[in-house]
């Protein structure tokens, strides 16, 4: 089977631009969309045009773009076009325009000024395999990679590389990364009462500033290393992988340490990866593991959410982490933007709900909307529940 995520980003690196983004079902979806392409937000369009578009002024140009899907490859022309009177751009008339891609990872890189390659992952081993390799996690995405210097203009920022520095911290542990982010976020960027007013973009702006310190704190460790270069082959695989797996780490986990801040800033009751039966551990049980194993408490009592930054394919592991609540619903939180309808279907049958910061509902199939909750619904469920 083709490694399409290898490939991507093998190009990627070799390419002069690269954008990636979720496709929701506005960009693959004939029922959902008027447009058939996938839309472009403004952040990117040097990718698409030498100069950015005038409202109400329609301009466009085709280019060559090659399409690794599946195991097959396509070559075409596809027509670029900024829509003046929408003011937005998109790529028309491309081979992911069908429902089943949607939630797919699409990576386009602009090879030289009329050629691109495009990719669509489309597994959570895929998409995961090709965040992690630029430092990624999925809230990151809908716009262009940056590979360059990070642009540091944040004193907290600053000042926290200036005291792991002076304490010989190589590289703070995810727990201390995510708690450091939330304190510089909560002073410079959205007020810590935003906790209680709105959870959804509350773990978007900790996820964000943790993603501009983890950069921060990444390029002041390598930066210097890797524009001298390594001796060897070798040296450079064993800084390359290391830094790699740090970045697997930190995706992995911020998104657990952003929630449990949610729920402690909410007062709500809970434990952490609570082992229910055998080796089965949710990454949060409401109230208590306590309350789950005494079985006199009521079932009707008892919830658990898991976390997953993509739900592609892992949804199905939640199926089964906690018995005494296998016939009633299981959350699961993700910051995975779109899902197929038939995947929605398939969850629904098997009493899974989706759990999604609220800007991130519109990505998914207009018709199945209803049955993903947002980050605060399931707080408020949570609390009438433990009343």
């Amino acid at each position: 089977m083709q490694n399409n995520a290898s490939d991507a980003i093998k190009v990627a690196t070799l390419g002069q631009r690269t954008f990636c983004k979720f496709l929701s079902a506005n960009d693959t979806d004939p029922e959902q969309s008027h447009q058939s392409g996938i839309y472009m937000p403004k952040n990117s369009s040097s990718i698409l045009f030498d100069s950015p578009g005038i409202k109400g002024i329609t301009k466009d140009r085709f280019v060559s773009v090659y399409w690794h899907f599946d195991e097959e490859y396509l070559s075409n022309d596809v027509r670029i076009v900024y829509y003046g009177s929408k003011n937005e751009y998109r790529i028309t008339h491309t081979p992911f325009f069908r429902a089943e891609y949607t939630g797919s990872l699409f990576v386009l890189t602009q090879c030289d000024e009329d050629n691109y390659q495009a990719f669509a992952l489309n597994t959570d081993d895929e998409i995961n395999q090709f965040l992690d390799a630029f430092g990624l996690s999925p809230n990151e995405t809908n716009r262009l990679i940056n590979g360059d210097k990070p642009p540091n203009d944040n004193d907290l920022i600053n000042a926290f590389i200036q005291k792991i520095d002076e304490k010989g911290i190589d590289f703070p542990d995810s727990i201390t990364m995510s708690a450091v982010a939330r304190d510089i976020c909560d002073k410079t960027a959205s007020s810590r009462a935003m906790i209680l007013t709105n959870p959804d973009k509350k773990i978007l702006d900790w996820t964000d500033m943790e993603y501009n310190i983890f950069k921060a704190v990444e390029y002041s460790r390598y930066g210097d290393v890797v524009s001298r270069g390594f001796p060897s082959v070798d040296e450079f695989v064993d800084m390359a992988n290391q830094v790699l797996n740090r970045r697997k780490s930190r995706a992995g986990k911020s998104l657990e340490h952003h929630l449990a801040a949610l729920f402690d800033g909410n007062h709500l009751q809970y434990e952490e990866q609570v082992v229910t039966e055998g080796n089965k551990k949710p990454d949060f049980i409401f109230p208590s593991k306590k309350a789950y194993h005494d079985l006199t408490y009521p079932t009707n009592k008892l919830i658990s959410l898991a976390a997953k930054t993509t739900c592609k394919d892992r949804w199905r592991q939640v199926l089964n982490e906690a018995n005494r609540l296998k016939d009633d619903y299981k959350y699961l939180c993700t910051l995975q933007q779109g899902v197929s309808v038939a995947q929605l279907d398939e969850m629904h049958a098997e009493k899974v709900r989706l759990v999604v910061p609220e800007p991130y509902k519109k990505t998914f199939p207009e018709e199945r909307r209803q049955d993903i909750w947002s980050i605060g619904k399931f707080i408020a469920y949570v609390q009438e529940v433990m009343k």
